[in-house]
């Protein structure tokens, strides 16, 4: 039979294209010329790179899986020959002997319990005087916080370093919960006096019809024992009258977190005993000898240890510590932290790792200072002021040497924000921030570790 006419059209292009040889060809089996037209077909088109930038590829998993399986077998190389150089150095028993000095003296514990007495204090200051005598009554009692564990560890013997730490701990959290609440409740005050809303807070339950009715609680029905101490076992340090509650404790979520709690606090203790203190003795000498090259080795020898023992305990407290309080607590706020992994500014990382803290300094230093007439810059850098002061009081304070390593770190961090905003952006930024975290820390663990050795060992030996 004659073609029809899409063969017509086929043959035509063909022999337009092609040399007669094929035409004739394509006449009997047109499927000869297939292969011909896929030889002729272009391969290639205008594109860039994968790696370049300009490509705007970003899947870059299977470099990330790399990177974490290059880190595990680095890090299980050092794992072994630590294991080959000092054999097994975990020891839970030594883990009670940084608690107590003496088993039938614990001064950290009764410090702990002696902050009902400034509770109840509290508790009764509020609207029983005037606003002025209450406030100075509420500063003497502030200041008494403070000041009290310190003289607890300079003056009795029995207190270990570890223990005053923890003691400590305690003392700042509840100096900062009690110094909202202070603030909270004048608030509540001066509302009330100006006839302006009040404010509420949710703090029982009532069963209706098998379903939680929320009741709300208003200023002075706030002043009670329950209140007080909801809030002080609550995982905030920003007082409210009105908390975000949830339904219900997930007991299976509290389960997950108790047994994350457990694990990685064993882990923390082995990896301190087993890598980060053999690490610390033989970094003395370096120190002693003023040998730098080898006090440089012995920093970065250090900076891997701390920085994942920081990394675990960041994940052991603000995580599964945190949630389970939390959960335990019915606290429904479970803003913890954000994402201060992805830090491109020193700003942004010290205002999203820590969200407690950073919601009680916005709240009760930097926006109070703010409406008072102060710039942004100088607020900024009391902010970090104080958390200077604290940083060095938690550390100084407990091992009975004043050094002022603590304070300086954190008022460094001050000319570091503005250098890395104004000249590094991006992954820039994001690297000199990690760099920042992964060097400066061992920095300061070695100056405490060094001057602690000659102050309490060389100096009690040599005399």
């Amino acid at each position: 039979p004659g073609p029809t006419l899409e063969r017509f059209k086929t043959e035509r292009f063909l022999f337009l294209s092609f040399p007669p040889c094929l035409f004739f060809c394509s006449c009997f089996d047109i499927s000869f010329v297939i292969p011909v037209l896929i030889l002729f077909c272009s391969c290639h088109k205008l594109q860039e790179s994968l790696l370049s930038s300009a490509s705007g590829y970003s899947n870059y998993r299977g470099i990330l899986n790399w990177c974490v399986v290059m880190l595990i077998l680095s890090n299980a190389r050092l794992f072994l020959e630590n294991l080959i150089k000092y054999g097994i150095l975990v020891d839970p028993i030594q883990v009670i002997s940084l608690f107590l000095k003496d088993p039938y003296s614990w001064p950290a514990l009764c410090l702990i319990i002696c902050k009902c007495l400034a509770l109840l204090f509290y508790l009764w200051l509020q609207g029983t005087f005037g606003e002025r005598l209450g406030t100075f009554l509420h500063l003497i009692n502030l200041s008494t916080i403070l000041c009290l564990p310190v003289a607890t560890v300079l003056f009795v013997s029995s207190m270990t370093p570890v223990g005053a730490v923890f003691a400590l701990a305690v003392y700042t959290i509840l100096f900062l919960k009690l110094y909202s609440y202070k603030d909270v409740n004048r608030w509540c005050r001066d509302i009330r006096q100006a006839r302006a809303r009040t404010l509420a807070r949710s703090l029982s339950f009532q069963r209706f019809n098998g379903s939680a009715v929320q009741t709300q609680v208003s200023y002075p029905g706030n002043l009670t024992h329950r209140d007080m101490y909801y809030f002080i076992f609550a995982p905030t340090l920003c007082y409210e009258l009105n908390f975000p509650r949830s339904p219900r404790i997930r007991k299976r979520f509290l389960l997950r977190r108790l047994f994350e709690m457990v694990f990685l606090m064993q882990l923390l203790v082995g990896l301190i005993q087993q890598w980060m203190v053999p690490t610390i003795q033989n970094s003395m000498k370096p120190f002693q000898d003023m040998d730098f090259s080898r006090m440089i080795e012995r920093l970065l020898k250090l900076a891997v240890p701390n920085h994942l023992i920081w990394l675990i305990f960041f994940y052991w407290f603000f995580h599964s510590s945190m949630n389970f309080v939390a959960e335990l607590m019915q606290f429904g706020d479970r803003e913890f932290y954000r994402d201060w992994w992805n830090s491109e500014t020193v700003t942004y990382f010290w205002a999203n790792w820590n969200i407690p803290v950073h919601k009680w300094c916005l709240r009760h230093f930097y926006k109070p200072m703010l409406k008072r007439g102060v710039s942004k810059r100088v607020a900024q850098a009391a902010v970090f002021l104080v958390s200077a002061f604290f940083h060095e009081y938690l550390v100084s304070v407990p091992l009975k040497m004043f050094r002022l390593w603590a304070f300086m770190g954190m008022m460094v961090q001050v000319p570091l924000a503005w250098f890395v905003g104004q000249f590094l952006r991006g992954n820039y930024g994001n690297a000199a921030v990690w760099i920042s975290l992964i060097i400066g820390q061992p920095i300061a663990v070695l100056m405490y570790v060094h001057d602690y050795y000659v102050l309490h060992v060389q100096g009690p030996s040599a005399g």
